[in-house]
């Protein structure tokens, strides 16, 4: 259906200008908590706390909620108008408001239980900070399930730069707080920045969405609304399916606690420097097709072209990206993070770890993809089986490797999990709706060629111009980006000359053409 990849093309790419300023700034919020903190254990409980609260968010605000709401609202939207939308987004308003009280409420009363639980390692004064920094992160959860479902509505309509925008005010917020904070309060103003971020995050969205005429706020519920029913019903069995796919930083973060100090906080940083590719093209794409695919879902033969373009379209954005990203990881790592309390130890462990989750990251955007379309289809039981197999593949392999591979073993589990995990989707969901012909030989030996033309250029690139480890970040940085956009050449020329038809959406998506 070229209408509607083109669309998804061009809504990814209002995404993409917006998430690139997010993700930036969220690198220098990183680059700043790593000169302040270095890689210690002190950090590593506000890790700990923090992940508590994302992995809650990721899983209710960002998952099950994102997996339920999106699809019914846009059906909705298009088969019963704006009046309908409207009164099913504030019941959804009230039922969250209502819901994410009690689980903030739960988290803050439990949250010694909950460290134990995610960093066993820990003991005495680690352990003990970590629950003061999860108690006072834990409101952060209503916070940003606010701004997701918000984020849900505007993705309805259409609106995808202000909610791709948004994170960036709060890293903005996060970043002012931290630089003239930090010094007097040390660690302890993290949380403080986290929520005030989250805040900001809110707001930008909600006056938006207001703009637009979809006020959101709480109203009285009618519980024979069939949508606000369905939605209710299919929350818990996605939240079963979503909770497998957030233990993969679970399962880090616990053997992590058993292994040398700094071993989750070099994850950390890892794990944020692949963020910028996973925000920037992954979930833009990601996020722009579950409203597309949702609106199809009744037409098998529509959806089947939709996902088999976007997985195909996916696979062709971020190849180069992953090929790029494990040949230069060891100077990624410099230019952010190599300065002040981030010294040797902590550059190599990055390092690696950053160099064996790219491995991983073709699976990760496959994977993405594929879950909005099993949400999508409305197959709770097929995310969950999906989810559920990989997180067992990253747990086998990183029990299994931790001992004679330390951190990289835990950073292989999560590669090797999420690259299960996107060949076990496509499968499910091909046994679901048909045939779905996406990776013909003849497309993948283009690509292939083409990957071997970057993967030439790039370590011609290093040969011939060394890294200056030892200039400036200025010029560190431009290294980089010579070896990006050099990179980028070469394989936008060679797929051009494969001819592959990924060129024409694009051109089409540029033009607004049909």
């Amino acid at each position: 259906m070229a209408k509607a990849i083109d669309t998804i093309i061009r809504h990814s790419m209002m995404m993409t200008i917006g998430t690139l300023t997010s993700r930036i700034l969220g690198l220098i919020r990183e680059t700043i908590i790593a000169a302040f903190f270095g890689a210690t254990r002190q950090l590593d409980a506000f890790l700990v706390a923090y992940t508590l609260a994302n992995l809650a968010r990721q899983l209710l605000a960002e998952g099950a909620l994102s997996a339920t709401f999106v699809p019914i609202f846009s059906r909705a939207l298009s088969r019963h108008g704006k009046d309908r939308a409207k009164e099913l987004g504030r019941q959804a308003t009230t039922v969250l408001i209502v819901a994410g009280s009690c689980v903030v409420l739960l988290g803050m009363i439990f949250s010694p239980q909950l460290v134990s639980l995610i960093a066993p390692g820990f003991s005495g004064d680690e352990a003990r900070l970590a629950t003061l920094f999860t108690r006072k992160l834990f409101p952060f959860l209503l916070i940003i399930s606010l701004s997701a479902l918000v984020m849900g509505v505007l993705n309805s309509l259409g609106s995808f730069f202000v909610p791709a925008i948004a994170p960036a005010v709060s890293n903005v917020v996060f970043i002012c707080v931290a630089l003239f904070f930090c010094e007097r309060y040390g660690i302890s103003i993290l949380p403080i920045a986290v929520l005030a971020g989250g805040i900001s995050q809110f707001c930008v969205q909600w006056i938006w969405s207001a703009l637009k005429g979809f006020t959101l706020y709480p109203t009285k519920i009618d519980r024979s609304d069939e949508d606000l029913r369905t939605m209710m019903r299919l929350f818990l069995p996605y939240v079963v399916g979503l909770s497998f796919n957030q233990l993969h930083p679970v399962i880090s973060r616990v053997a992590g606690s058993f292994l040398e100090a700094g071993s989750i906080s070099v994850l950390n940083y890892a794990d944020r420097l692949l963020q910028l590719p996973l925000g920037l093209f992954v979930i833009a794409i990601s996020q722009a097709v579950l409203p597309t695919l949702s609106r199809a879902s009744s037409n098998s033969e529509e959806f089947i072209e939709i996902f088999r373009d976007s997985l195909r379209f996916t696979f062709f954005l971020i190849l180069p990206i992953e090929i790029m990203a494990v040949i230069f990881s060891p100077e990624a790592v410099n230019c952010v993070f190599y300065r002040g309390a981030f010294g040797d130890w902590a550059w190599k462990a990055t390092s690696w770890c950053f160099a064996i989750y790219s491995f991983g990251l073709l699976g990760m955007a496959l994977t993405n993809v594929t879950l909005r379309a099993i949400y999508a289809y409305g197959l709770p039981k097929g995310a969950m089986f999906v989810t559920s197999s990989a997180v067992l593949v990253n747990f086998l392999i990183s029990i299994s490797s931790m001992k004679w591979l330390s951190y990289r073993g835990l950073a292989l589990g999560v590669a090797c999990g999420f690259t299960s995990g996107a060949f076990l989707g496509i499968g499910y969901l091909s046994k679901a709706t048909g045939k779905l012909g996406i990776f013909d030989l003849k497309w993948c030996a283009k690509l292939a060629l083409s990957a071997c033309a970057l993967i030439l250029v790039s370590l011609t690139y290093k040969l011939l111009l060394p890294y200056p480890s030892l200039g400036s970040t200025i010029i560190k940085a431009l290294w980089l980006v010579g070896a990006g956009i050099l990179g980028a050449i070469v394989y936008a020329v060679a797929t051009l000359l494969c001819r592959l038809q990924e060129w024409k959406w694009i051109a089409r998506s540029i033009k607004g053409a049909d």
